[in-house]
Protein backbone atom coordinates (compact mmCIF):
# COMPACT_ATOMS: atom_id res chain seq x y z
CA UNK A 1 0.00 0.00 0.00
CA UNK A 2 1.17 3.48 -0.79
CA UNK A 3 -1.51 5.36 1.13
CA UNK A 4 1.08 7.03 3.35
CA UNK A 5 4.04 7.17 0.96
CA UNK A 6 5.73 10.59 1.26
CA UNK A 7 2.95 11.89 3.53
CA UNK A 8 4.01 13.80 6.65
CA UNK A 9 2.79 12.43 9.99
CA UNK A 10 3.23 14.00 13.42
CA UNK A 11 2.97 11.56 16.33
CA UNK A 12 2.92 12.74 19.94
CA UNK A 13 3.63 10.28 22.71
CA UNK A 14 5.93 8.48 20.29
CA UNK A 15 8.39 6.98 22.80
CA UNK A 16 6.21 4.06 23.88
CA UNK A 17 2.95 2.19 23.52
CA UNK A 18 0.51 3.07 20.78
CA UNK A 19 2.53 6.13 19.71
CA UNK A 20 5.66 4.07 19.15
CA UNK A 21 3.76 1.35 17.29
CA UNK A 22 2.15 3.99 15.09
CA UNK A 23 5.54 5.52 14.25
CA UNK A 24 6.92 2.12 13.31
CA UNK A 25 3.95 1.25 11.12
CA UNK A 26 3.96 4.63 9.38
CA UNK A 27 7.67 4.16 8.72
CA UNK A 28 7.01 0.79 7.12
CA UNK A 29 4.43 2.53 4.93
CA UNK A 30 7.11 5.03 3.78
CA UNK A 31 5.61 8.06 5.54
CA UNK A 32 7.76 10.91 6.80
CA UNK A 33 7.33 10.66 10.58
CA UNK A 34 7.87 13.47 13.06
CA UNK A 35 8.01 11.81 16.49
CA UNK A 36 7.50 13.83 19.66
CA UNK A 37 7.49 12.89 23.34
CA UNK A 38 8.60 14.30 26.69
CA UNK A 39 10.82 11.20 26.92
CA UNK A 40 13.51 12.36 24.48
CA UNK A 41 15.71 9.31 25.04
CA UNK A 42 12.81 7.02 24.18
CA UNK A 43 12.06 8.93 20.97
CA UNK A 44 15.68 8.50 19.86
CA UNK A 45 15.15 4.71 19.98
CA UNK A 46 12.06 4.72 17.74
CA UNK A 47 12.91 3.35 14.31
Amino acid sequence: MDNFKEKISIVTGAASGIGRALCEELGREKAVVIASDINTEGVKEVT
